[in-house]
């Protein structure tokens, strides 16, 4: 760090940025602000000075606090807790829902402004029952960290520090109950706490041995591990469920082609695709992790037309592209729902996609700037955005997912 670290300087926050902090100028430097609100006068203390083109710093003080600015839903995460001492995971805690919800939409709508040159008129959507708790208890599983003396705690943000809590607001009823804030883990790093949809509470203690769960959605289970992926918000499955089959555009969709679900998990998506469009219907979900793959063939086996591969999805792709013979697509009429991790697709598996041509893409994105360069990448090959959805299933942090429809002009 430099001599300016430690420094508390006064700033005024002029818009929220991507990543959850506020941005200030400080002499003509950028300072990127925790804490704080667009609007907002605040007195912050520079904690990362080591870059030219800005600074990082957290609020110490609020001079002129926002109309939207609210007692933190978590008092470990509150700015009355030294920076650096502050529990991570919960960066809009400070922040009215409503007003959160609008701060996500201006990210999103700016990435893609920015990125891709368009300009989109979208809401960021609540999930059911999220605004009634006042967007607490979502959360259907957690992993804690432990530290030196073995108690459970999350990290703070940007930093390796653990903060011992005694609640985690962001929780479930049921999942805060089976935490074992009181106990000590010496010898583990971390401790997962879930309940799965209609099943009995599990710990995973350090690296344990996976065990199968089952996830209800709706009027159907999924198999998967205990430690796999899994969507965290209680109503998230079945709000992705729907919102993939509404952007599926049914005139565009042929049960019988070469649909895929890349990023597959165990198959969640695979199946909102089959749920719609009937028994006939051909969909191969593609995953990287083996037992995932596993759990997808499991839970899409009443569909004959369904299936399940395993492989990176960029290499997997690649080798289709071997494969093909002729002039046709293995994918000319096909449907692609993708759901990549939050770094999002990348130019590999996006040039891919426009080299195979299906008839139109639906885009799970759980980060707006990584959306907003794939849907350049997709445009530079005769894509465009036909649709796009927005929804909270990150309520106090500054993620947002969205679910966006692709199609060739």
């Amino acid at each position: 760090m430099g001599e300016n670290a430690g420094r508390d300087v006064e700033l005024t926050l002029e818009r929220m940025a991507h990543g959850g902090v506020a941005v200030g100028r400080l002499d003509g430097r950028v300072v990127f602000v925790s804490d704080a609100i667009p609007g907002e006068t605040v007195r912050a203390r520079i904690s990362d000075d080591r870059k030219k083109s800005f600074w990082r710093a957290d609020t110490v003080e609020v001079l002129e606090p926002s109309e939207h600015r609210r007692p933190h839903v978590w008092s470990a995460a509150g700015i009355e807790n030294p920076p650096g001492r502050r529990a991570g995971g919960a960066e809009f805690g400070h922040i009215a829902l409503a007003h959160q919800r609008e701060l996500k939409r201006g990210i999103l709508v700016e990435a893609l402004q920015r990125m891709a040159g368009l300009e989109v008129d979208v809401e960021v959507e609540a999930l059911p029952g999220d605004d009634d708790r006042g967007g607490l208890g979502w959360r259907t599983r957690i992993r804690l960290h432990v530290d030196e003396e073995g108690r459970l705690g999350p990290m703070a943000a940007r930093s390796h520090t653990v903060i011992p809590v005694t609640d985690a607001p962001l929780a479930t009823d049921a999942v805060q109950a089976a935490t074992p804030f009181e106990e000590r883990f010496s010898g583990f790093d971390t401790v997962d706490v879930l309940v799965p949809n209609g099943s009995e509470a599990r710990l995973v203690i350090g690296e344990q041995k996976p065990t199968v769960i089952h996830e209800r959605v709706g009027d159907r289970s999924f198999a998967l591990d205990d430690t796999g992926f899994w969507q965290v918000h209680r109503e998230a499955p079945a709000t992705l469920t729907r919102a993939v089959q509404d952007a599926v555009d049914a005139e565009l969709f042929d049960p019988r082609a070469g649909n895929l679900d890349l990023y597959g998990g165990v198959g969640l998506l695979a199946a909102a695709v089959a749920d719609r469009f009937g028994p006939s219907t051909r969909i191969t979900s593609v995953e990287a992790d083996p037992r995932a793959t596993d759990h997808a063939s499991e839970n899409l086996a009443e569909w004959l037309g369904a299936g399940a591969e395993s492989g990176r999805v960029d290499r997997w792709l690649r080798a289709l592209q071997e494969r093909t013979a002729g002039d046709r697509s293995p994918l000319d009429g096909a449907t692609v729902v993708l759901d990549p991790p939050r770094s999002g697709a990348g130019v590999d598996v996006m040039a891919a996609l426009g080299r195979l041509a299906p008839a139109q893409l639906v885009y799970v994105a759980c980060d707006p700037v990584a959306l907003a360069r794939d849907v350049a990448l997709a445009e530079a090959h005769g894509y465009r955005l036909a649709r796009i959805r927005a929804f909270d299933l990150f309520p106090h942090t500054h993620h947002v997912e969205a679910v966006a429809t692709l199609i060739r002009d």
